[in-house]
Formats: C-alpha cells, structure tokens, sequence
C-alpha cells in the first residue's frame, strides 16, 4: 500500500486524512519538518510515497492527479508531491537537507528534486484548486473557490481527449464518459473495458461472416458497440488514472485487431455469397497500415526536431483558428470515428463490395491529403533532425541481414540520393512483379535488387528532409508484393494466407512504434533478423512463388510463414508489455 506523510501540525476540521485514505494511501504523521525524513527511511524503497502538507486546500481530483498517476516517478501540485521508482533515493536525500525545513516542505523537497535532474510532472489543474493557504484568510478564500468548482464535472469533462474526431466528441464522448464513471464505480478496469471490446468487435465480425442481411445489421450495431467501449476504456484510464503496460499494450493493438477482424469477417460474409472480395479487404489493410506508418514517421521524424516554422505549418495555423475548418480537416482525414462509422453503416446497409469500395477510396483521398501536407512542410522548413529522430526511423525502417550486408559492403550515397535509390527499388520491384507472370525467375532478381536498394537507402543516419518516407514505402513495398503474388497464384487461400501474413507483419510493426514511443526503444534486433526484415521477407515470398510446384503450395508457404513470424512477434511482444521494464503509459489513441 502506497503511504503518505502529512508534514505539519493537523488542521482542525481538514479533511485531508479522509481523502487521502480514499485515495487508497497509508497516512503517517510528521509534526516536525525534519519528521519526514525518519517517517521515510522506515518505508520499503519500492513502495509510492507521498509528502502533503497538512494546510492543502484543493479538490480531491487535484489529489488524485499529483498522487496516483503511474507514468511519472515524481509529480506535484501546491503542497502536494508523490515519488515512486528510483525518484525515492533522490527525494530520500532531499528530506535530508535542513536547508528545505522552512516553508512549504512539499514543494521544496519538488524543487529539490529538480536540482538533481528528476524530471517532476506538474498535470494542468485547470480550473481545480490546489493550495497551501498561511493563514486563516487565506484558507477561507481557498476553500470559497474550493466549493465554487463542480471537481466532479471537471474531472468527467477532463476524461474525454482534448483532441478527437468530429463522430467521436458529438456522437460517442457525450455519453461514454458517464459510461466511463459507472465502469469506475463498479471497479471495473480499462483493461477489462478494452478486451470487453475486443470481444464485442469480434462477434461483430462473426455477424458479417454469415453473409446474411440480419448478420450484417447485427454486425454494424455491435461495430459500433465496440467502439463506444474503445472510447470508454481511454476515458476510464482517464478518469480514474489507471495507466498500466498492460493497457498500454492492449490498447495500442486492439483496434487494429478488431478493424482487420472485421475486414476478415466481411470477405468471409461475401464469400458465402458467391462474391469474392479478398483483394479488397486485403487492399484496405495494406492502404491503412502504410497510412499509418505515414503517420508515424513523419510524427518521428520530427518529435524534437529544431526548426523555423514552414509556410504550410503557418497556413495550418491560420485555419485552425476557423473554428468550422478544424472539424472539416479531421474528417476529411477519415479518422477513426468517422471510418468506423461508415464502416458499421455501410455493413448495415449494402454489400460488402460497397463497403470496401467506399472505404477504399475514403482512405486513399485521406492518405493522398495528409502525406501532400507533410510532404509540402518537411520541404519548406529547415530542421536540424536529432540522432533520436534518425534511430526511430532506422527502427521503422525494420531492415534485417540483407540490407544490413548492403549497408556495409555497397557504399552510402548522400543525403538526396537515398530516397530516390529506395524508390526505385521498390518501383523495379513491384513493377516486375505485377508486370511478369506468376513465378518468373526474373521476379526473384528484382526482389534481390530491392534488397539491396533498401540497403544502401538506410546505409547513412535518416536525417534528410524526406527520409520518414522511407518506412512507408517500405512497407508498401512489401504488403503490395504479398497482394499481387497471391492475386496471380490464382489459387483458393492464396489471398486469405496472404491476408493472414500482412496482419502479422503488421503488428510487428505496430508494436514497433508503441515502443519507441514508450521511450523504450524498438523490438529487440535478434527479432528483426529473425523475421527476415522487410527485405528478406520479400525475397522469401518472391522465391516460394518462384519455385513451388503446384500453385496449390503456395498458400500452405504463406500461411507457415504467417503463423512462424506471428508466433515469434506475439511472444516478444507479450514478454515485453507485461515485464516490469515496459513503460507506464496508456495509449492516447491515433486520431487515424
């Protein structure tokens, strides 16, 4: 159990030993200021603790922020701080010093900590009051403005993401936070909210998979379901600050789980229909996760670049500030509320065909929308890329053996001509093997060209204004050669194995960017060699077409390599987000 020591005299009439036992918190005393270096040295080093000075006045939410959130080793608010981790030593030295014995001792031994290089979290109160009032006036006016402030609505506006979708904060948020309220009254964690939705996404997908009209409303309105609890589970980690790894990891692969679910279902609804739309689903995987990776490596790329603030960036700027343009460019962009929404609607209303369709050409304008904009500013600004920058794009860049031995042995052409050394790579591989029949020998060249071209792209730190493109296109690359190899086998489960293993490499990838944005880095190196890298994934898959015999092995070779690269992603994966190393963090979910 976490403890806190409340330093200083009681006050007669606080009721700050009520809510801080409410908050789940062991209280001790600590009359004397010195007190609380004694009360601290007797604690277990690996449990939270909290100093809060006996006089706060402040809502309980401003309580709960400063002192329960998870992600951060050290946070305070006015006379209030908490420490967990390896902070503790730090702030067990800062309780030593008789020179922080004056005054508010919560937030010196808060600047104390900053002195020796903790990073201390300040969460923005907003309208919340939290005060260390001196005298008997001040106090009266502390707590005035304490009961002016609803902190219960606050804490429910505050639930729900400053930024989201247009579907999403009119059509869902209004409703789902008090959801979000009624799952923390009850105990339920965002954890069991997310696998809830899971859950209710997948029957959803089993509805479409029946190929009936009723299986496709039923199908739609649980979509929808699903997603009110995917908004819930944010809101509840929100409201009640239940971060986990866990979670992190839950929610940051669901809603990929659930979308691609849905897709399979549809094409198996379709199937027993007599309509073939496995290209199609497949089509719109492909499109989504290099839109996302998009998303990603630009948002990489330039996380704390130094740079002078683009014309485009500018114009940007000016927009936002007309109210009815924001909500205009979020939907355009088909984020997930929106794309969802058609989705669901869609399914209840046509064919799947129609749905793809609609989907297919909503997320190529999307994608063409957003890559121009972030195209057109990385070239009219000038930024200095960190080191940081430039590994997170090597990481994305997922390059294994092939391109590794490329890098070392071909050379490293300067900044200007990567990008186009990739491109061409990618372009010769793609345009050979859509161009020459299934299995041509010539095929496995240009797979082998690529390889080396995606090498010798990566050969020299990322730093150059255009080298985010590169993890989408590689990515492209590969998904798309998948596509058209499985489309040319022209055999029954070439296209659902080669859905089948873009999904699992796709969730390699995810996992990947949830890492690093976790600030832990990419997946191990051993993994990415294990699973070929990009380029050796696309050598394989060009030489399985090339020398299996009959077309009918091919299938069986796709759906071996997509259980074997799943099986080796998945344990990883499942090894890191559990462990005690993983970080703290709940995902704030893509606006994608």
């Amino acid at each position: 159990m976490p403890t806190a020591i409340l330093t200083g005299p009681p006050v007669p009439g606080s009721p700050i030993e009520g809510e801080l036992r409410l908050l789940g918190f062991d209280v001790r005393h600590a009359p004397a200021p010195w007190d609380a270096g004694i009360v601290l040295d007797a604690l277990p080093s690996q449990e939270r603790v909290a100093v809060v000075d006996s006089r706060f006045v402040g809502h309980t939410h401003a309580l709960r922020l400063a002192l329960t959130d998870p992600r951060f080793e050290a946070c305070a608010v006015p006379g209030a701080l908490s420490v967990h981790g390896p902070a503790r030593a730090a702030l067990a030295r800062a309780a030593a010093e008789p020179d922080l014995h004056a005054g508010t001792l919560p937030d010196g031994l808060a600047q104390a900590l900053q002195a020796e290089g903790v990073p201390v979290h300040r969460p923005e109160l907003g309208p919340l009051v939290a005060a260390v009032p001196l005298d008997a006036r001040g106090r009266a006016e502390a707590e005035g403005a304490l009961a002016a402030v609803d902190g219960e609505a606050v804490r429910l506006r505050t639930a729900v993401k400053s930024r989201d979708g247009f579907f999403t904060t009119f059509c869902i948020s209004p409703y789902s936070r008090y959801l979000a309220r009624w799952c923390s009254r009850r105990g339920l964690t965002p954890n069991q909210v997310t696998t809830a939705s899971l859950i209710t996404a997948l029957i959803a997908a089993g509805c479409a998979a029946t190929g009936s009209r009723s299986g496709y409303v039923a199908a739609g309105v649980l979509l929808i379901f699903s997603f009110v609890l995917d908004c819930t589970d944010g809101q509840l980690a929100r409201y009640s600050l239940q971060y986990s790894t866990l979670g992190a990891w839950l929610d940051a692969t669901f809603d990929r789980a659930k979308e691609y679910a849905f897709y399979a279902g549809l094409a198996l609804g379709a199937a027993r229909d007599g309509d073939d739309v496995w290209v199609l689903a497949l089509g719109a995987m492909v499109l989504m996760t290099c839109r996302h990776v998009v998303d990603f490596a630009f948002n990489e790329a330039n996380h704390d670049a130094t740079a002078n603030t683009s014309p485009t960036a500018a114009l940007s700027d000016r927009l936002d500030g007309l109210g009815w343009t924001v909500w205009l460019r979020r939907m355009i962009v088909l984020p997930i509320g929106e794309r969802w929404a058609l989705i669901a609607l869609l399914t209840a209303l046509t064919t799947p065909r129609i749905t793809f369709y609609a989907l297919l050409v909503g997320c190529a304008f999307a994608a063409l929308y957003t890559t121009a904009g972030r195209v057109l500013r990385s070239l009219t600004r000038k930024a200095n890329r960190t080191d940081r920058a430039a590994q997170a794009l090597a990481d994305l860049a997922d390059s294994g053996p092939l391109a590794e031995t490329a890098a070392l042995t071909l050379g490293r052409p300067a900044f200007g001509g990567r990008l186009v050394i990739a491109v061409v790579g990618a372009l010769a591989l793609l345009g050979t093997v859509g161009a020459l029949r299934y299995g041509a020998p010539l095929t496995v060249a240009a797979a082998l060209g690529y390889a080396l071209c995606a090498g010798v792209a990566v050969g020299r730190p990322l730093k150059g204004a255009l080298d985010w493109l590169m993890p989408p296109l590689f990515r492209a690359a590969e998904y798309v050669t998948i596509l058209i190899l499985a489309v040319k086998a022209e055999v029954n489960g070439a296209l659902p194995a080669a859905f089948g293993l873009v999904a699992a490499v796709a969730y390699h990838h995810y996992d990947t960017v949830y890492r690093i944005r976790g600030g832990t880095g990419a997946p191990p190196r051993w993994l990415t060699r294990a699973i070929g890298g990009h380029e050796g994934r696309v050598l394989l898959v060009v030489v399985l077409a090339a020398v299996l015999t009959p077309r009918t092995d091919f299938p069986v070779a796709l759906t071996a390599l997509a259980v074997a690269v799943a099986l080796l992603v998945l344990v990883e994966s499942i090894r890191f987000w559990v462990s005690s190393g993983a970080p703290a963090v709940h995902d704030e979910g893509e606006a994608a």
